[in-house]
């Protein structure tokens, strides 16, 4: 009986995460105004009206640099919540933090070896 009373709960949960996005979107389909013209259906970037081809190749550089900051920026987030709890975790947890600014200083110097870090016009 216990089992059951689960399994419902469950259910009841999952048609709720598919009943309320679709009455949502329906709703808001319902009330939004609907005035289709051409101008809607043509692109517009800006205020300014696209010139050349909407797929262009980008370098390389912009990922690296986004990726590296995606790598540095979440790896402060780990870095907080220990600031936080310093005192509580003691010396193990402050030989882990080591380990772990160690590999992040690997990467980085890793990366300036690879001359990643450095931008170039071409």
């Amino acid at each position: 009986m216990m089992y059951t009373n689960n399994y419902v709960i469950v259910a009841i949960f999952l048609g709720l995460g598919i009943f309320l996005p679709v009455a949502a979107l329906t709703i808001g389909k319902w009330l939004r105004p609907s005035k289709p013209v051409v101008e809607k259906y043509t692109t517009y970037e800006s205020g300014n009206e696209p010139v050349g081809e909407g797929q262009i190749r980008f370098n390389i550089r912009y990922y690296l640099f986004a990726l590296m900051f995606v790598i540095f920026d979440v790896e402060t987030v780990f870095l907080y919540p220990w600031a936080v709890a310093f005192n509580q975790l003691g010396l193990f947890a402050l030989v882990e933090m080591c380990i772990f600014v160690a590999l992040l200083a690997i990467g980085l110097i890793y990366a300036w070896k690879k001359k990643v870090l450095q931008w170039t016009s071409v």
